[in-house]
């Protein structure tokens, strides 16, 4: 567990991962469908991403440069992985949610 939550223990890299699996991604494309993420955060989760071997990254010649990111097939293991835990968190974001012990007090 503490491996999979060193890979992806942060705010932004499930939700690439989520972007990404739904097929091939260019960086501006990305910066819009993940949020209100900033281009300097972006870049950095996407290189660890990369250096950890579950998303690549693929540069093509041309003016302007054109790069692309995609899951590796390690990075697809690890979304699919990640799937249920999403569900369950739009699950239990979805439902009352008791309050705390002394919230509310009389």
């Amino acid at each position: 567990m503490n491996v999979v939550l060193a890979l992806v223990g942060s705010k932004w890299k499930p939700t690439i991962l989520w972007r990404l699996a739904e097929g091939d991604h260019r960086f501006a494309e990305l910066r819009r469908s993940v949020g209100a993420v900033s281009e300097k955060v972006l870049a950095e989760q996407l290189r660890e991403l990369e250096r950890d071997g579950l998303v690549s990254r693929t540069e093509y010649d041309g003016f302007p440069r054109r790069v692309e990111y995609r899951l590796t097939g390690a990075g697809r293991e690890l979304d699919a992985m990640l799937e249920p835990v999403g569900e369950w968190g739009h699950r239990f974001a979805a439902s009352p949610q008791p309050q705390a012990a002394g919230a509310g007090g009389a």
